[in-house]
């Protein structure tokens, strides 16, 4: 290896390692281009996406993908990344070149949940710059048409008079779904048992089969199933009525005040991205998103529509973190 290369090799570790410094180079590079004549961005933008395709991060990721290739007149590049609950994804996007032609989709699992609950090699608040949240689903109580209940007081009546009889699925220990149960468990003090699977498609299979009596998951899981009456959804953890659920009550006006659990997805950058990058691409996304074309296509998901400033997006990632890692301490979980 010759001296130059290892100089110019000591230089980029050192710039990546330290924040701004990283900032700074990012900006310095941007500022050349923009003398130069050549516009942000440079090249084809890289949307880390970690999970497989199909999924609703796919989805959402694909989405933010055509929309931004819209607006610079270059189609980005979707890069499936799956695993560990969508940290690989975001401990890749974290090592990325903070320029602004990497982005990631986070979301409740991977930033919110997976730092409290196992080892990840990013740290959300100090390793991303939050662009904008997109969309979230709230969590819906969906039961077997079989259980002799019509609403959420009805469950918690039944689940009180059978203490340790009724029980609910999940896609996992430690996921939001046992998490959002827990929650639901620990306001309404309901004695259940969770009953974990791998994924949300084989949870709901037993619950459409009746092997389970109830499951708390997002809307998006349970839209199809629900339209074809195979299960009954009671409640929603928004706070408000979702648009995609207008007909089901929420669990706040059900007599739990304030109780809100959803997923939500959101678009990411590097910590030390330039801040006039973050601001050129959340004025887009939430232009893009506030269309009739994404209204109508999200809308088809089961999905809500939910875009920030980044500052807001900061906040609520944070305020996120604590409601799920006091879920976490509470409920004792742990990743299967």
């Amino acid at each position: 290896m010759s001296t130059r290369i290892r100089i110019v090799g000591a230089v980029a570790a050192i710039l990546l390692a330290v924040p701004g410094l990283a900032a700074a180079q990012a900006t310095s590079t941007l500022r050349q281009a923009q003398d130069s004549g050549q516009a942000y961005p440079s090249k084809p933008l890289r949307i880390i996406i970690p999970f497989p395709p199909g999924a609703a991060t796919d989805i959402t990721g694909r989405y933010v993908a055509q929309k931004l290739g819209e607006v610079f007149g270059q189609q980005p590049i979707p890069d499936n990344r799956p695993g560990a609950n969508g940290t690989i994804g975001l401990e890749l996007a974290a090592k990325a070149p903070p320029d602004g032609h990497t982005l990631v989709i986070g979301q409740t699992g991977n930033l919110a949940i997976s730092p409290g609950i196992t080892k990840v090699n990013y740290d959300p608040a100090r390793d991303f710059a939050p662009i904008s949240l997109l969309i979230a689903s709230p969590h819906a109580l969906a039961v077997h048409p079989s259980l002799p209940v019509r609403s959420l007081k009805d469950v918690v009546s039944l689940a009180r008079s059978k203490p340790g009889q009724l029980n609910y699925a999940s896609t996992g220990s430690g996921s939001a779904g046992h998490l959002g149960m827990e929650l639901l468990k620990k306001a309404t003090r309901m004695d259940l048992v969770h009953v974990p699977y791998k994924g949300a498609v084989p949870g709901l299979t037993d619950l459409v089969a009746g092997h389970v009596a109830l499951m708390f998951t997002s809307a998006l899981s349970t839209a199809s199933v629900q339209r074809s009456g195979k299960v009954r959804v009671l409640a929603v953890g928004s706070l408000q009525r979702s648009p995609s659920l207008p007909e089901v009550p929420t669990i706040a006006e059900s007599g739990y005040p304030g109780f809100e659990v959803i997923s939500w997805w959101g678009l990411l950058g590097q910590a030390a991205m330039p801040k006039d990058i973050v601001a050129r691409l959340n004025g887009e996304i939430v232009k893009a998103m506030a269309s009739p074309d994404a209204q109508n296509r999200i809308g088809a998901l089961g999905a809500d529509i939910k875009t920030t400033t980044p500052e807001e997006f900061a906040v609520y990632i944070r305020s996120e973190q604590a409601k799920w890692g006091q879920a976490i301490k509470d409920s004792g979980a742990r990743v299967d």
